[in-house]
């Protein structure tokens, strides 16, 4: 083994220590990092020579060796940090606008500042109008799994009803088995697993997110687009309880010279199923172009839950029961505030967007 005296390694740490001093630039460090304090380095061969020291020296040897290297690391550290600070430093200087004699003029205090738009107001509203009848809160992931977004809702792979939802696939996986979900509903079997496994029952919340479909936008649809849904699983829930809270939402929500109308209609997760519809607020069930001259705009759906949805998640249907709804934010929003179409939410028109400031 080299003659290992603190002596020597004092020297060489000065030394290592003064090029580490020398450095210029984040590359140099790290082509030299390895010789200096790496698997090349000379304290690195020194540590690996210390098994042909008797016991003693070895330890002696070996807390030096450790104290030398803290002591070259932190320096290179610093030496990084410092570096680094220089090259951003030299980076905005580089990317620094030279406006030479322009002047600025008719600056107008305070500048306008960033605010909610139409579709995070009505989301907040409809949570308040919910939480004060009850309900909670709930969230969920906007990439999904097809089990949560598909079959735990009663439609496997094949099934007809699928064509419903034009759906965005991601490519993680096997082909097609994850996605951006196509309705919020995927979180309410969360929220039942979740209530099974904590023994919570029942449930009465509403899930608000954004959801996407592969649809061409109009008057009345975005491609990206936002809903809230709601689940109740309890025992003795009837269809009645269902229309009972739709009425009660749409007065809370519209205003009392809104009505709601329930018409049948078909999902795989509920039976039986409706759609529920508002009067148009646009035309106040006049007809126009929004609600295509019928005086209703479609909401949403809504019906009984499917037994064989409460059995994917592990709740007894005989024991249990329970309804779910779910309707467009962006439709409330349209409704709520006179909006003759949609498109006008995503097109960044200055003059419509600080209507909701």
């Amino acid at each position: 083994m080299p003659d290992l005296s603190l002596n020597d390694l004092d020297d060489h740490v000065r030394s290592v220590l003064e090029e580490i001093a020398r450095l210029s630039t984040i590359d140099e460090l790290v082509e030299r990092e390895p010789t200096l304090l790496g698997k090349r380095s000379e304290l690195q061969q020194l540590q690996r020579s210390l098994g042909s020291l008797e016991l003693d020296e070895r330890k002696t040897a070996g807390a030096a060796i450790q104290e030398a290297r803290r002591t070259l690391e932190d320096a290179l550290a610093k030496k990084r940090a410092v570096l680094a600070k220089d090259e951003r430093a030299k980076a905005l200087e580089r990317d620094r606008l030279d406006l030479g004699d322009v002047v600025v003029t008719n600056v107008v205090l305070p500048l306008s500042t960033g605010h909610e738009g139409a579709i995070t107001l009505t989301q907040r509203a409809l949570e308040d109008v919910f939480v004060g009848m009850g309900f909670t809160v709930s969230e969920g992931p906007e990439v999904e799994s097809d089990w949560y977004n598909f079959e735990a809702l009663n439609i496997p792979p094949a099934h007809p009803a699928r064509g419903l939802w034009d759906t965005f696939y991601v490519d993680l996986g096997s082909p097609e088995t994850v996605l951006l979900r196509t309705h919020t509903s995927p979180t309410q079997v969360r929220l039942m697993e979740s209530a099974v496994s904590q023994n919570a029952l029942p449930i009465h919340s509403v899930m608000p997110g954004r959801c996407y479909r592969r649809d061409t936008p109009d008057a009345r649809h975005l491609s990206t687009f936002h809903q809230i849904e709601g689940l109740v699983v309890d025992r003795g829930i009837t269809f009645g309880d269902l229309a009972g809270i739709i009425e009660t939402f749409t007065k809370a929500y519209f205003g009392p010279a809104i009505e709601s109308r329930l018409r049948p209609g078909y999902f795989p997760f509920t039976e039986p199923s409706a759609e529920f519809e508002i009067t148009c607020t646009i035309c106040g069930g006049k007809g126009c172009r929004t609600c295509s001259q019928t005086g209703w705009i479609e909401l949403g759906g809504c019906g009984m839950l499917d037994p064989a949805v409460l059995l994917a998640v592990g709740i007894d249907p005989d024991e249990w029961g329970g309804f779910a709804f779910g309707f467009g934010i962006d439709r409330c929003a349209q409704m709520r505030h006179e909006i003759g179409d949609l498109r006008a939410l995503i097109e960044n028109d200055a003059r419509f967007l600080r209507q909701f400031s």
